[in-house]
């Protein structure tokens, strides 16, 4: 199988700066898809937090209809290198929390594209972009994150063709909480349109079943993330979080229910966190630290 063609040193250390205004109404938009009710998790009071990893509905990419690809995503090239496989995932993302951003600031996004490795992966070629953020609010650094994109050949993922359940290192432990729920194509339509997301496997079942060979709608990465971060900071509402990572490892899709795992943060304020599927594999695994108690 051939390796993905193309020298992208010339992307390395390319940087792009976005600017946004931390608005109320896509974090009371959130607020009601993850049903929390009238509370003051999320206010429209200016100065009033806003929770971790909902900065994901600001800062968007907003291509031009005319510059979206086939698979929903805008086309190749600008900031992100254009890699020529067909198939582009956020792999997983890990932050480091000073200070929550807040409603009504003005915030800079500065982004620097980290690495770009390309290797033969067992179902073909693949290549990993990661990509540095940091979030600047007027008191200064927020917040940072380092993303991981995977791009692959058009072969089906790995776990896409149903939920057989496969030994990971969470089957041997005994989550001290969970709760079970399921994303179902409304969830998915209205996450996809809080944060722009084109993708079309996310909302066009014909498309991912035809064309990318997925047995239903899939389940954005970042929303599973969200929810199982959301899940943890239900559980220990008063303590702040200092970091977060997460890692996909297989599909979710919009048929199949699946559980928020997690284990107690331990005297350090470490604590794992995953989500399993109805047949009991890890399709998201994650670390987050809270402060001791």
């Amino acid at each position: 199988m051939a390796e993905p063609a193309g020298d992208f040193d010339a992307w390395l250390g390319r940087t792009e700066t976005r600017s946004d205004v931390i608005d109320p109404k896509p974090a009371l938009g959130l607020a009601a898809l993850l049903d929390w009710p009238d509370s003051p998790v999320v206010s429209e009071t200016p100065g009033a937090p806003l929770r971790p990893l909902w900065h994901w509905c600001y800062f968007l990419e907003t291509a031009r209809q005319s510059e979206i690809a086939a698979d929903g995503h805008a086309r190749k090239g600008g900031f992100l290198p254009p890699i020529d496989l067909p198939r582009r995932m956020w792999a997983g993302s890990r932050f480091r929390f000073r200070h929550p951003l807040r409603i009504g600031e003005s915030v800079i996004r500065r982004s620097r594209i980290e690495s770009i490795e390309q290797k033969q992966g067992r179902s073909g070629p693949l290549a990993f972009v990661r990509v540095a953020h940091e979030y600047e609010s007027p008191a200064g650094l927020a917040f940072s994150e380092a993303q991981d994109i995977v791009y692959r050949g058009a072969e089906p993922v790995a776990g896409s063709a149903g939920q057989a359940s496969r030994k990971t290192a969470e089957n041997d432990l005994e989550a001290d909480f969970q709760r079970e729920t399921q994303a179902g194509a409304v969830m998915l339509f209205r996450y996809s349109a809080l944060t722009f997301n084109a993708h079309r496997i996310h909302y066009d079942r014909d498309y991912a079943r035809d064309i990318e060979g997925y047995p239903g709608l899939v389940v954005h990465g970042p929303l599973l993330a969200t929810l199982l971060l959301d899940e943890l900071l239900r559980q220990y509402p008063h303590r702040e979080l200092r970091e977060f990572s997460f890692r996909a490892l297989a599909p979710v899709f919009d048929t199949d229910p699946f559980r928020l795992c997690g284990i107690r943060p331990g005297a350090g304020g470490e604590c794992a966190l995953w989500v399993a599927n109805s047949a009991g594999s890890t399709c998201l695994r994650g670390e987050a630290k809270l402060p001791p108690p």
